[in-house]
């Protein structure tokens, strides 16, 4: 195969392309192809040249709507397309899938792929909505491959006519898999590390995503403070940055989480792995996800989970082996769900020793990666 296919992997910002694709473009040029990063500005793209020994190319984009600005980062992609010549462009995140497809359609690029992670419209409402269902019908319109996360992105692709391009889920779904070197319970320095977290004799939850109303946490802090009440050797740890500008939580909840000694806001954390160590129970009450690695996550360091019924979660978590899943946005199903892991030790100690090996057998990196790799080399063969 030689230098002949070259890949353009696109993301909107670079952190997302440096957290999704770690590990993996330095597989694909070693597998011959070459390989160029393409994103806005930032110091992740020196990371990503140094540790994946790819080309970078800047190229801004905006994830808000703006219109001037969105036309000139796609005048910026036509112009990088051309000029590259690359046999395939796959694109990730909403605004770069948009704007990669479109320009990559007006290159006339053989292959165009573009991977769903998360669908906002099937949340949204009146114009909004329907402003994302048109962007995505349009990315899919210039893509000539689609590969939804999991089976409930790709259920909600065709359910509200996104598409009617043949979607391919790759493996049991997840984009990125998870190191199992890395979440590794027995680690000796993360066990360290976790030992000063730790409070014996105290059941802790733990949630991990940004402090939005989106992921559930009003119903979360609810939940747990009506839980407190009865309980109190209880205690949660949220850790995440907030974003009051975008999806504020509400007062109340904002109250709670800075009166209540058994709430720990210890924002955001470059090493997750410590204090889920440190906890019993992962919750994951979110609104929506594509495929939220963070229940992957603590499945390999050993956490039975407690997620909403939606995309992603219900193809992570199986009722009663690695954890349970609740309605969305049902504080008293939360918070039955989340006393039940308290008095039923045993139950709970029982998910939490299946959850590392669920976790390995189905999103392994190495598996999720070889799944792509072989995707790529069907569909490059193919055109």
């Amino acid at each position: 195969m030689g230098k002949t296919n070259k890949i353009l992997r696109t993301t909107t910002v670079p952190g997302s392309l440096n957290n999704f694709c770690r590990g993996l473009l330095r597989e694909l040029t070693v597998e011959g192809y070459e390989v160029v990063a393409v994103s806005s500005p930032g110091p992740a793209m020196e990371e990503i040249a140094e540790r994946e020994g790819v080309r970078t190319i800047a190229v801004p984009m905006y994830r808000e709507i703006s219109p001037l600005n969105d036309l000139k980062s796609l005048l910026g992609l036509i112009k990088v397309f051309r000029k590259e010549k690359p046999t395939m462009v796959h694109s990730m995140t909403p605004k770069a899938g948009l704007l990669s497809m479109m320009a990559a359609w007006v290159c006339r690029v053989p292959v165009r792929l573009h991977t769903f992670t998360g669908l906002v419209f099937p949340t949204s409402t009146g114009l909004k909505q329907k402003i994302l269902i048109f962007t995505d019908r349009l990315t899919c319109a210039c893509a000539t491959h689609i590969v939804p996360e999991g089976e409930g992105v790709k259920n909600d692709l065709i359910n509200y006519g996104i598409t009617k391009k043949p979607l391919k889920v790759l493996g049991y779904g997840n984009v990125r898999g998870i190191d199992l070197k890395r979440f590794d319970p027995e680690l000796p320095e993360v066990k360290a590390e976790a030992e000063k977290i730790r409070k014996d004799g105290v059941f802790t939850f733990v949630s991990i995503g940004r402090l939005v109303g989106d992921k559930g946490i009003n119903e979360l802090v609810e939940a747990f403070k009506r839980l407190n009440e009865r309980y109190p050797d209880t205690r949660l740890i949220l850790i995440g940055s907030e974003e009051r500008e975008l999806d504020p939580l509400r007062d109340e909840t904002i109250a709670e989480i800075e009166n209540n000694s058994a709430i720990e806001a210890v924002g955001r954390q470059s090493d997750v792995r410590p204090w889920l160590l440190a906890s019993d129970t992962l919750v994951h009450p979110s609104y929506r996800e594509g495929f939220p690695n963070v229940v992957i996550e603590a499945g390999a360091m050993g956490l039975p989970s407690i997620v909403t019924d939606i995309n992603g979660s219900r193809e992570i978590i199986i009722e009663g082996e690695n954890g349970t899943i609740v309605p969305s946005k049902d504080i008293a199903a939360l918070e039955t769900a989340m006393e039940k892991f308290i008095k039923e030790r045993e139950l709970t100690k029982a998910m939490a020793s299946k959850a590392r090996n669920m976790a390995a057998n189905r999103f392994e990196q190495g598996f999720v990666h070889k799944c792509l790799r072989d995707y790529y080399k069907e569909i490059m063969r193919v055109n």
